[in-house]
């Protein structure tokens, strides 16, 4: 896909996220690998009126070719694209029900949404919870870093969800997917819900190669 129409895309997505109530204001930024560096949504912008021409364009040390100033969390997506090479997109948003589960004390950072449903396993896999850090803070890009290479989707305490993708396509269905789980697992805290078993996981895995 051309640059131009990837541009055009980020613009579409992000509209649709943010009519649909998944982002709010200038919350979340959207990036996408191109052929010579990656595009991420600028700074202070809403999702709901981004400009193609105004989209950042990056290097990958990080320095702006072209466009408008972008997001502050700029390292938080070269972090996990320097450790995943099959990540062509990044999805970050401040979501209601992510965020909430966000904010939650007694999580398991190693997984800290349960495996409900099938879906959840097959678009996002085991979600580790990353510690608290102050928006912009380089050190997330470090924490990422260290986590990026064997998960495609991590969730930032007290932030919101972080989740890559072969195409954008497919990270915004997976955030989508993230999404919906955590609010199943907010109306079912308190019920002793059903999670998969180990053994429906891996059937999970080998059958759709995950």
């Amino acid at each position: 896909m051309s640059e131009s129409s990837l541009r055009e895309q980020i613009c579409r997505m992000g509209a649709s996220l943010y009519e649909r109530g998944l982002t709010a204001g200038s919350s979340g930024n959207i990036s996408v690998r191109t052929e010579d560096g990656w595009l991420l949504t600028p700074t202070n912008t809403s999702l709901g009126s981004l400009d193609p021409a105004r989209i950042s364009k990056l290097d990958w040390n990080g320095m702006l070719l072209a466009g408008d100033p972008p997001s502050k969390e700029a390292f938080l997506h070269r972090a996990m694209y320097q450790e995943r090479g099959a990540a062509n997109a990044i999805v970050h948003l401040h979501s209601t029900h992510s965020a909430a589960v966000s904010c939650m004390s007694g999580l398991d950072p190693h997984c800290c949404i349960p495996p409900l449903t099938p879906y959840f396993v097959m678009k996002i896999g085991q979600l580790p919870l990353l510690p608290y850090h102050r928006p912009g803070d380089p050190k997330l890009g470090d924490a990422i870093r260290g986590l990026a290479g064997k998960h495609s989707a991590v969730l930032l305490a007290n932030h919101g969800p972080v989740v890559s993708g072969r195409s954008l396509e497919s990270a915004v269905y997976a955030i989508e997917e993230l999404e919906e789980t955590a609010k199943l697992f907010l109306l079912l805290r308190g019920h002793n819900p059903r999670v998969l078993t180990e053994q429906e996981i891996a059937e999970l895995r080998d059958t759709f190669n995950l």
